[in-house]
């Protein structure tokens, strides 16, 4: 397979992901908003934290390192040992699931079973499922190695949307279950997604008119099983080792990972109550970083990865396109800003009403409101942090990315700590607050990096992040009328089915008057790419149209190719 169909097929497989991504929030948006309705927070709590971190520890720890392993190097291997090392990952899910689910059951805290019947067995449930799952493991690499896009996309999208049924049909039906319905809609998933792959590997192998099947190093379903008949080792040492080593890099990235559920678990800093609250605001807020910021992230790193050469310093890149990456940086810090503030300063004013409308008084009264208000300060951060961050990774040398790494470790285990004892003194928006903190300062060591990368041109892309104080004011006034708002709707007690009609459209006017700047400069960018041309820079422009966010390289092309008229732009802003 040649390196260009390689690209064309993995830049697919990233395309198909992404949608995948999508479509997994949104149902979980849809699912979380109906069965709040129907379930207590405390069930909640115990499901998406302390059952869903049962289930993500064992499938992490048994098959994470294998993956890596065999899907690093060329696809010209000894499959049939290949296929034998990553059956091992069955027996290892069995031993991690046996001896965490003994740690759920002796060692944690047990739920009231008055408040959340049937504990006992949705360990048990959520604990065969991972091992349910770790049998498709020979078909998930063998799948993704030979870059089966549409596989993966069907299967999990499938499983997802039936257990989403499952879980709503036995909410609305039997909805004294308990932790049954999620324990089994949880092991139906598991099923379904393994069926899938089993399945589609049946039918390509018996079919050989198909294509596809003779790329494959199979030729038959059996030979996916383990193979104790060989005269040749079971399996290949040296991918062996590589799976050791890989483990004891993922056993810490699982417990930087899921930090927040472990202190949860572990430490009892919240009850079962509040870490359902906790859960659903974290999953609320991180909709618009996943679904906005992220894809931002990972579109621009591409760009300037391919426009910058990593082990080069600055003044020996080719000016051209380091003056364009400055231009790029600059107009994706601004747009972040921009994104950031204005997420910040309405949400503060429509958390309650956001959080009334999604859970009902369930989350609307108590800490819920405090949490996302909090949370939407970290979307800002989150929003600057992805910006500078996809630059940075793109720009250092492999000593700096290493330097940088070992940095990262020691913020987060630092972290851990920070979220334990903030939690103790101000509760669940201590996790929030700790987060902020690490992203301050990851920020702060970004900005520090470009400056100095800069430092010696006469570019500026640290100047996207000042902002006009006419815009400002718009930001202040505007955040300053909604919260007046808010704070007279609620003292005024007017009943939610009035005063939630009221509320939106007035809010909405103010949030339209500060994004219409916003809306001027999409439009005024527009009206000078329609009339200029673009011959001059084939290679630039041809990086810029391979990033998936249109409007931000069309406003970067311009700033490039238009000097007067981005200076224009600067001052409306």
């Amino acid at each position: 397979m040649g390196s260009q169909e390689v690209l064309g097929q993995a830049a697919r497989l990233a395309s198909s992901g992404l949608l995948l991504q999508v479509l997994f929030r949104v149902i979980t948006f849809v699912l979380n908003a109906f069965i709040l309705r129907f379930m207590s927070k405390e069930i909640v709590g115990v499901v998406n934290v302390r059952l869903t971190l049962l289930y993500s520890t064992t499938t992490f720890l048994a098959r994470e390192a294998f993956r890596r392993a065999c899907l690093s190097g060329s696809t010209q291997r000894d499959w049939s040992q290949t296929l034998n090392l990553l059956w091992l990952t069955v027996p290892l899910g069995v031993f991690w699931s046996l001896f965490l689910g003994w740690v759920w059951l002796q060692l944690l805290e047990v739920p009231d079973p008055d408040v959340v019947p049937h504990y006992g067995t949705g360990v048990v449930l959520f604990g065969l499922s991972a091992v349910v799952e770790l049998l498709g493991e020979p078909f998930w690499v063998l799948a993704q190695a030979h870059m089966f896009v549409k596989l993966k996309v069907i299967a999990e999208s499938l499983s997802v949307i039936l257990r989403s049924i499952l879980t709503a049909f036995l909410v609305l039906w039997l909805p004294l279950w308990g932790l049954y319905i999620f324990s089994l809609a949880q092991l139906f998933y598991t099923s379904v997604l393994v069926l899938c792959y089993v399945i589609y590997f049946t039918k390509l192998l018996s079919s050989p008119e198909s294509t596809k099947q003779h790329t494959l190093p199979v030729s038959r379903i059996t030979d996916l099983l383990p193979d104790f008949t060989r005269n040749r080792d079971f399996v290949n040492w040296k991918e062996a080792k590589l799976t050791w080593s890989f483990f004891k890099q993922s056993f810490l990235k699982q417990i930087l990972t899921e930090g927040e559920r472990y202190v949860m678990t572990f430490l009892n800093v919240l009850n079962f109550g509040d870490q359902g609250v906790y859960d659903i605001v974290n999953n609320l807020g991180s909709l618009v970083a996943r679904l906005i910021f992220q894809p931002i992230e990972e579109s621009f790193y591409i760009f300037f990865a391919k426009v910058l050469e990593r082990e080069k310093d600055a003044t020996l890149q080719r000016q051209e396109d380091f003056a364009v990456a400055a231009m790029v940086l600059e107009s994706l810090l601004k747009l972040a800003l921009l994104a950031g503030l204005t997420i910040t300063v309405f949400g503060f004013a429509y958390s309650q009403l956001a959080l009334d409308i999604y859970g009902g008084a369930m989350l609307s009264s108590g800490s819920g409101p405090v949490l996302l208000r909090t949370y939407c300060l970290y979307v800002l951060l989150l929003a600057i942090n992805g910006v500078t961050e996809c630059f940075t990774f793109a720009a250092m040398s492999k000593e700096e990315v290493d330097r940088y790494n070992f940095t990262m470790l020691a913020l987060s285990s630092s972290f851990l700590v920070l979220s334990y004892l903030l939690t103790r003194w101000c509760g669940s928006v201590g996790f929030i607050l700790a987060n902020c903190f690490n992203m301050g300062i990851r920020i702060t060591q970004s900005l520090c990096f470009i400056y100095r990368y800069y430092q010696e041109s006469p570019h500026r892309p640290l100047a996207g992040l000042h902002l006009s104080p006419v815009l400002l004011g718009v930001f202040a006034l505007s955040g300053g009328i909604t919260g007046v708002s808010e704070v007279l709707s609620s003292r005024v007690r007017t009943p939610r089915t009035v005063s939630q009609p009221l509320q939106v459209p007035a809010h909405s006017l103010l949030e339209t008057s500060a994004l219409l700047q916003l809306v001027n400069l999409k439009k005024y960018t527009m009206s000078h790419i329609e009339h200029n041309k673009f011959g001059n820079e084939p290679r630039t422009l041809y990086m810029l149209s391979n990033c998936s966010t249109p409007s931000l390289t069309q406003m970067a092309w311009f700033i490039h190719s238009c000097p007067p008229a981005s200076e224009e732009l600067h001052e409306n802003l």
